[in-house]
């Protein structure tokens, strides 16, 4: 078994080349709710606020809200780290239930954890509805070890890399370490699906919620974004809802191999053979992509 080391997510989002000539758009278009990554935020001018500008450009006219998790950019960015996913998804719940912008309904973008917290809306909160679901580098099956950590801090990687290792179901880590909320270990999967406060309920492990099932049916496409030289996510699989085989962390499942697809206990199978899933890659590491692949990719599940 190979032993490893769990850092959190950095913000690698490539500045998007904003120079090239926006397409035509409409003013019909629906809203884009966008969640950014770990380490990042809702505003920084090199990432969710370049992606901001470059698809209002595109689409002339679009409601874009990129969610801040908290009062300011600082607290958003550390609630990245620290805030019980739980209370974030209920808050941001409670957000878009609010805007009058989104009472038609909404498209969603996530960006690497955005991506499964984003699917969390979709499953819990169906009022106003979401259409499609692009996840783009989200870790659906969560992670078993990362290579890198973000932040201006080095000491806080280690803190949060000795915390996984030592007690990442402990419940006072659970809690308050976001990265502990989608960590899955396959070689303890008792105890994950026991004290995983987040990832496993999402994912019906304990239990199928058919709310959850229903709920994410509605959806019209669920994207999912694969980046194929990814060095953070571990295993990379996870970006298309594979994960490694129970009892090891060598061999991989992918999602059509695995038990929650072969019983349906989150409605995959059925999505899939409507259609209604979608699996891209792009050629680049973690979150890196350039204008030109994402206005081929995924600009038209946004029109």
């Amino acid at each position: 078994m190979r032993k490893r080391s769990a850092l959190a997510l950095p913000p690698l989002l490539l500045l998007l080349l904003l120079c090239a000539r926006p397409a035509q758009g409409s003013n019909g278009s629906l809203p884009l709710v966008m969640w950014h990554g770990m380490g990042d935020s809702c505003c920084n001018p090199l990432s969710m606020g370049a992606i901001k500008k470059m698809v209002e450009e595109e689409i002339p006219g679009i409601y874009v809200l990129s969610l801040m998790i908290g009062k300011t950019v600082t607290e958003d960015m550390k609630n990245g780290f620290f805030m019980d996913v739980n209370e974030q998804v209920s808050t941001v719940c409670e957000q878009l239930a609010r805007d009058p912008r989104l009472k038609g309904g909404y498209n969603a973008m996530g960006f690497s954890q955005g991506g499964q917290f984003l699917r969390a809306v979709a499953q819990r909160c169906p009022s106003p509805p979401m259409k499609n679901l692009i996840s783009v580098g989200g870790q659906h099956q969560g992670v078993f070890g990362l290579p890198r950590c973000p932040g201006e801090s080095s000491a806080l990687c280690e803190w949060i890399r000795k915390r996984l290792n030592s007690g990442a179901y402990t419940d006072l880590v659970q809690k308050h370490l976001v990265q502990a909320q989608y960590w899955h270990d396959p070689l303890n999967e008792d105890l994950y699906r026991t004290h995983s406060l987040f990832l496993a309920d999402i994912n019906q492990e304990r239990a199928v919620n058919e709310s959850y099932k229903k709920n994410l049916q509605a959806l019209q496409k669920f994207v999912m974004v694969k980046f194929l030289q990814d060095s953070v996510v571990d295993p990379v699989n996870s970006e298309w809802f594979g994960f490694f085989k129970p009892g090891q962390d060598v061999e991989l499942d992918t999602l059509q191999e695995s038990t929650l697809y072969k019983e349906d206990r989150l409605g995959l199978a059925a999505m899939d053979k409507a259609g209604k899933l979608v699996f891209l890659a792009s050629d680049g590491d973690h979150l890196q992509f350039d204008r030109a692949w994402f206005n081929a990719n995924l600009l038209p599940f946004l029109r």
